[in-house]
């Protein structure tokens, strides 16, 4: 199947060897920026020359400790330094001057600033999200204490190059994926994702790793999973695409969230595709009722009031927490060690789905790819790219018979996470008659309703007015 997936998707295949190789291990770069890097520098067999990376990793990506030899060279000996990294940009609403921040090397906006004539160069690339990518060039403004008032030295940006070095052709990936059985493309990506296909024993455990992908590819997906220790969460969630974030457990609060009054920003919910809250057993939420009260009509709308700002956002919110063993069982209460915010069933109704983690195996080397795979980058880009694509949750209405009296957060999480699903593997169909009926009630709609049928379960275990309801029973209509 490696000549097969070379052969249709050409540039954007990239030799992995995990298992093997422990140079970049050693670095601790994201897969995607590690993909980059293969695709800059590895030739037809898939080999590359470390010297020629490392140069280059020394150069262009260097560590937050080297920050000050950074400024340095920007301040004192007037030299202009390029990094790839990635940055935010802002727009002051008073003054109207922009700055940027360096969040990997703790460089706020008020150090920096974008001179209009250069901000006119690269807008249309800065804006495209709240964080982004790329090669930056850095200089300097000399301050100047002659003038009135006073002007300040700050870091300036030269020169952006997007991270991003080829067009994303959505319309090609979906016409290379009909070229793929449904088993053939589920080993697809699970290596576009740095897994290897051949180290799971059943489809089960290969689907249950797919789950996690779903908030990456349709927006505001809601999730919780529960699964053992070392079953590669934070891997998936922070590694694999530079469009989330993984939170890094420690203390969540409303402004930290949603939006910092005393600092007038955005919180973190703003610009991600999705926001993976680690380790939640052991979060400190702040205050939990007004936490709750703000996170449940965020994850109801999309849409949250914080402190007179008004924020929108269609990044999914996924819960993440290890679970004992004894305690894997969807028909017992799972949640007793969560806060106290998760022992409420309204919040807990506007979560999507349950995954199973106890049905991902334990990270292990026959897990790790070694072989011929998809580009994580250009894959995690193809993802965030059909989010936007509204044609397949479309396709779920033509094709869903949905039952009467129907509880319409129910059919709401079933509908969403099936499209999810279909997005992610069955992205070639393009009308209802596309769709193979039995192939999506097996993949996508029931998957869903399962998803969805935990919550209803841990419901029901919080509160009476759950216990013993089921979710709609959904069907496909025939063609």
């Amino acid at each position: 199947m490696e000549d097969k997936l070379r052969n249709y998707f050409e540039e954007m295949v990239v030799y992995k060897d995990l298992r093997n190789n422990n140079f970049f291990s050693s670095l601790g770069l994201p897969a995607f920026l590690r993909d980059y890097l293969l695709k800059t520098f590895c030739d037809d067999s898939g080999q590359f020359d470390m010297d020629e990376v490392s140069a280059f990793i020394k150069k262009y990506i260097p560590k937050k400790e080297d920050w000050m030899r950074i400024k340095n060279q920007i301040i004192y000996e007037n030299e202009t330094v390029q990094l790839l990294t990635k940055i935010t940009v802002d727009i002051n609403i008073k003054t109207g001057e922009i700055s940027f921040s360096l969040p990997d090397f703790g460089v706020t906006d008020k150090e920096t600033m974008i001179e209009p004539s250069i901000w006119e160069l690269y807008k249309d690339e800065l804006v495209q999200s709240g964080e982004v990518w790329g090669i930056i060039k850095l200089g300097y403004r000399q301050p100047d204490d002659t003038v009135k008032p006073k002007i300040p030295g700050k870091i300036k940006l030269v020169g952006f190059k997007n991270f991003c070095p080829y067009t994303v052709d959505l319309d090609y990936y979906k016409e290379m994926r009909s070229h793929f059985t449904t088993k053939e493309w589920i080993n697809v990506v699970l290596g576009a994702i740095d897994y290897n296909a051949d180290g799971y024993e059943t489809e089960l455990q290969k689907l249950s790793m797919l789950t996690r992908l779903l908030p990456f590819v349709e927006k505001r997906v809601n999730i919780i999973e529960l699964a053992p220790k070392g079953t590669g969460k934070s891997y998936v969630f922070g590694h694999v695409s530079k469009y989330g974030m993984l939170t890094d457990g420690g203390k969540v609060t409303r402004s930290k969230m949603f939006y910092d009054a005393s600092r007038r920003k955005p919180g973190f919910i703003c610009g991600p595709d999705y926001v993976a809250i680690d380790e939640v057993k052991l979060v400190s939420f702040g205050d939990e009722n007004e936490m709750r009260s703000i996170l449940q009509g965020y994850l109801e709308y999309g849409k949250f009031n914080s402190n007179g700002y008004d924020g929108e956002s269609d990044a999914g919110v996924v819960f993440l927490g290890n679970i004992k063993e004894e305690n894997m069982n969807e028909y017992e209460y799972m949640l007793s060690e969560l806060p106290t915010l998760f022992q409420e069933t309204a919040l807990l109704d506007r979560i999507h789905g349950f995954v199973k983690g106890w049905d991902i195996p334990r990270m292990n080397d026959s897990l790790k790819i070694t072989g011929w795979a998809l580009n994580s980058e250009y894959f995690c880009s193809i993802l965030h790219e059909l989010r936007n694509d509204t044609s397949y949750r479309a396709i779920v209405e033509k094709i869903v018979e949905v039952p009467e009296h129907a509880d319409t957060r129910d059919t709401e999480a079933i509908k969403r996470i099936a499209t999810a699903y279909l997005k992610l593997l069955f992205p070639h169909v393009r009308s209802e008659n596309d769709v193979d009926r039995q192939d999506f009630t097996d993949y996508c709609l029931t998957p869903a309703m399962r998803m969805r049928r935990i919550i209803k379960l841990q419901q029901g275990m919080i509160d009476t007015e759950y216990k013993g309801k089921d979710v709609p029973f959904l069907m496909v209509k025939d063609v």
